[in-house]
């Protein structure tokens, strides 16, 4: 009996080990998930964010604050689509969505509503700033 007990504990084991080695392999790359079909919608930290621009060169960065806003500094390479006017849905559905997206707000509540909105767009890949503009990290400082 003792036996059976150990060869059940040790094959339990082993099948535990095979589905802890599986399940991190498809979570390795997260830039990867337009190329899997998964998708990866979610606000992240500003180190998530800057890297992620820095390793996606066909990144389509989107600044929903107002033009006012926009003019007093932005993220480079940003295009602004203002959250509150009144084509913000249409502008947003004429971005690529197979390419990935960030965007980013003020402080992160328009941003995380356009994020809302976004997932029930086919979007595949978008990141929104946690904290907006107000927390970006200009790089080299």
């Amino acid at each position: 009996m003792k036996k059976l007990i150990i060869v059940a504990f040790l094959g339990f084991a082993v099948a535990s080990c095979g589905q802890k080695e599986e399940t991190s392999t498809s979570n390795d790359s997260k830039s990867e998930s337009s190329q899997t079909g998964e998708k990866r919608i979610e606000r992240v930290d500003e180190v998530t964010f800057l890297s992620f621009i820095q390793e996606n060169k066909d990144v389509q960065i989107v600044d929903v604050r107002t033009p006012g806003e926009y003019e007093g500094g932005y993220i480079p390479n940003a295009v602004n689509i203002d959250f509150n006017g009144a084509n913000f849905e249409a502008e947003i559905n004429k971005l690529d969505k197979t390419k990935p997206v960030v965007i980013y707000c003020h402080s992160g509540g328009r941003s995380g509503k356009a994020l809302s909105m976004m997932k029930n767009m086919d979007f595949t890949t978008v990141l929104e700033l946690e904290g907006g503009y107000s927390n970006y990290i200009t790089p080299g400082n």
